[in-house]
């Protein structure tokens, strides 16, 4: 399934479809073949988690360089060590990308689409080559001046987008063993604010600290003091919502 932005789209002709068996890279071979380049992927990590931030990555790739990156895949596929593999090879051979930051206060001050979203067109605009097409996972995102395509499960099927996947799950995942060293007791080196039975006990026995979304019911259902003696209030940490909200990380 495809959902489309913007007002170019693939043409819809032999030679201009994707095919089925033609691996991560079909989808960047079509457009290259129809003069899009280079392609931009997006994506994003954390849209589920109830603490922690939401990471969004851009990623431009040349279609030549797909077929050298064998270790590419969708990354909640791949093993940690495979991940970080993905990661320093997609950085060392991408044309170009960039990581966006949205912290839990803004998840709740916002809305999580709203910064899925703004996450999405700021990590774009940060990129600074100018990608002739945009792929993005699930859901179009309008208003980025360049001809694109939502993919389904555009992690799996998309070179970009798994590129995108790989860099903001690799980028989250180290943010949350960082957090882990602040907050120790809610074991977000293991679970990364996903709302696991582990994580559901720390916050039932803790409460919740100052990187929870208070906006996730699970969440909510634990904040009050009241409910909670145990809470940890918002602001009471002084490094809370320290992180930059933009930024492009080292490799």
């Amino acid at each position: 399934m495809v959902r489309h932005s913007d007002t170019q789209t693939l043409p819809r002709y032999a030679g201009f479809t994707p095919r089925r068996d033609g691996g991560l890279g079909a989808y960047e071979a079509v457009l290259a073949r129809a003069g899009f380049t280079p392609v931009a992927g997006i994506d994003e990590a954390g849209r589920g988690a109830c603490a922690g931030p939401l990471v969004v990555a851009a990623v431009v790739l040349e279609h030549a360089s797909i077929k050298r990156m064998p270790g590419l895949a969708d990354s909640k596929l791949l093993s940690p060590q495979a991940r970080e593999d993905a990661y320093a090879e997609v950085l060392a051979k991408a044309l170009d990308w960039h990581v966006t930051v949205y912290t839990a206060g803004q998840i709740d001050a916002a809305g999580l689409h709203v910064c899925n979203v703004a996450g999405m067109r700021r990590a774009f605009a940060g990129l600074r080559c100018k990608p002739g097409y945009v792929l993005t996972d699930g859901f179009p995102v309008r208003g980025l001046g360049t001809p694109g395509l939502a993919v389904w499960k555009g992690d799996r099927v998309t070179a970009s987008v798994a590129a995108a996947s790989v860099v903001a799950k690799v980028t989250r995942d180290r943010m949350m063993r960082d957090l882990h060293e602040r907050y120790p007791k809610y074991g977000f080196d293991r679970h990364k604010g996903y709302s696991t039975d582990e994580h559901v006990q720390a916050l039932d026995e803790y409460g919740p600290c100052p990187e929870h979304r208070r906006s996730f019911v699970n969440v909510r259902r634990v904040s009050s003091p009241a409910g909670n003696p145990r809470a940890v209030q918002l602001g009471s940490d002084p490094e809370a919502g320290s992180w930059a909200d933009e930024r492009r990380m080292d490799s």
